[in-house]
């Protein structure tokens, strides 16, 4: 069992910045592991992570020190994750990615473009009786869904789960790379294509997945200056982030019922979390590398950054080797071991033994509407799939139900305040009949309104 690796970069001043405060920081450096955070409104803290990488840092300590070990257990089939996180303008994307995917010089170069060299000098360096295949996909979550960013056709690709792969993308494109020019150039097309910063690059090598996760900003929205559209966007975001928030919380504070069940983990609360379910406390080695900038006008949003790196210092994982075991059939038989339409016949034949006819034929149109013949391979992911349906169902109808009881509390005040209308109508008619005249036309219409039934719309405490 081993931690999540966490880090945390403090990038250069801007100019801005330095207009506002001259070379003024919140950070004073301890050591290589350890610094003091100051905030005018919170005070001084104290934050420990496995290095700190000061605003004089290099692109490559931090490829060679986060990155690099697990890319090198890639290419051993152990699936990895580093995921960028911080407020916007904090140094995420240039982390990376550098200045440019394709152009940049070597000292500025990002990650992204690290990862795909490293790879490839590794694969060739292994040896030559393995053989290494890679696919690369990219996609980015944008308002809650899944964009292809080679294909934006596929605009909504669903997340499913297999016993044998993790989480996986249905549907999603996979380019086949030969070379770290060929990855580049796909990866920079795919970059184009962007909308907004919350982002997947995955690598497969082997049955091992390699995963690089560049977060949009995680500053609050009334910090963005965002309207309409952008507003939108900016509140999915953070709810996304929130989730992530949340499941970070649950995986630090564990526990176990008399049973021996562990607490629920919501990763289903967004495609975010949904997608990063193995990366967090599951089957990965993963790095946070925590986005910050020293200067006192960013030191709020700074300070929830490294809040949430030392949360997830605590996050368990147990990274394993991955096997393939269909991979291991057919180098053994030369042939699969079974078709996939046939895994799907097997699993509606299974599932006749509990469900209805009816209900059989409902799902065997969805297998093929959905083009999921692939998958599931088993009784227990088809479970698992309709278990997400069921999820996404509930969360539906929560959402449903919270607009309703805002409706209902808006109808509350509406009813209050006519009331108050009404008994200052009667009270008005009141002294009109004691001055010696007619019944008062509000009287009248209150008089009206008691005639009808409208059951709990005057009655008290709404």
């Amino acid at each position: 069992m081993s931690h999540i690796t966490i880090c945390a970069r403090f990038r250069p001043l801007s100019s801005k910045e330095r207009r506002d405060h001259g070379d003024s920081v919140s950070v004073q450096s301890v050591d290589s592991e350890t610094f003091i955070f100051k905030d005018e409104k919170e005070g001084d803290f104290t934050f420990s992570f496995d290095r700190v990488f000061y605003q004089g840092s290099e692109q490559l300590d931090v490829y060679e020190f986060l990155v690099q070990p697990i890319v090198q257990d890639a290419v051993n089939a152990i699936n990895g994750t580093v995921i960028t996180y911080g407020q916007t303008g904090a140094g995420k994307t240039y982390s990376m990615e550098g200045p440019s995917i394709l152009e940049c010089d070597g000292q500025k170069k990002g990650l992204l473009p690290r990862v795909v060299d490293g790879l490839f000098q590794y694969i060739k360096s292994s040896d030559e009786a393995t053989k290494y295949t890679i696919k690369l996909s990219m996609v980015e979550i944008y308002m809650e869904k899944v964009r292809d960013l080679f294909d934006l056709s596929k605009d909504n690709i669903q997340i499913k789960e297999s016993k044998v792969h993790g989480i996986i993308l249905s549907g999603v494109t996979e380019v086949s790379i030969l070379d770290s020019t060929e990855a580049l150039h796909s990866l920079s097309r795919g970059i184009a294509n962007r909308a907004v910063g919350e982002t997947q690059m995955n690598m497969r090598t082997r049955t091992g997945k390699l995963i690089l996760v560049d977060l949009a900003g995680s500053e609050k929205v009334e910090r963005t200056g965002a309207e309409g559209k952008l507003l939108d966007e900016a509140k999915t975001i953070n709810k996304s982030l929130s989730a992530l928030g949340n499941v970070v919380n649950a995986l630090t504070t564990l526990t176990f019922s008399p049973q021996g069940r562990a607490n629920h983990i919501p990763y289903r609360d967004s495609k975010l979390t949904r997608i990063l379910q193995d990366a967090l406390g599951g089957n990965s080695r993963t790095a946070l590398l925590c986005c910050c900038s020293a200067s006192p006008s960013n030191a709020s949003e700074s300070l929830s950054t490294l809040r949430f790196g030392a949360r997830a210092k605590h996050i368990k994982a147990s990274p394993r080797v991955s096997h393939n075991d269909s991979d291991k059939h057919t180098k053994k038989h030369g042939t699969p071991s079974q078709s996939n339409d046939g895994s799907c016949g097997r699993i509606l034949n299974k599932l006749t033994e509990k469900l209805d006819i009816e209900d059989i034929n409902l799902l065997e149109e969805l297998f093929i509407l959905e083009g999921i013949f692939s998958y599931p391979s088993s009784v227990e992911d088809l479970e698992s799939t309709l278990e997400d349906v069921r999820q996404r169902t509930i969360s539906t109808l929560q959402e449903a139900l919270g607009e309703l009881m805002l409706m209902v509390e808006e109808l509350k005040r509406e009813n209050k305040a006519l009331k108050f209308r009404l008994a200052a109508a009667e009270g008005a008619g009141v002294l009109h009949k004691k001055a010696g005249g007619s019944t008062s036309f509000p009287h009248k219409v209150f008089q009206a309104l008691s005639a009808f039934s409208f059951p709990g719309l005057f009655r008290s405490g709404m």
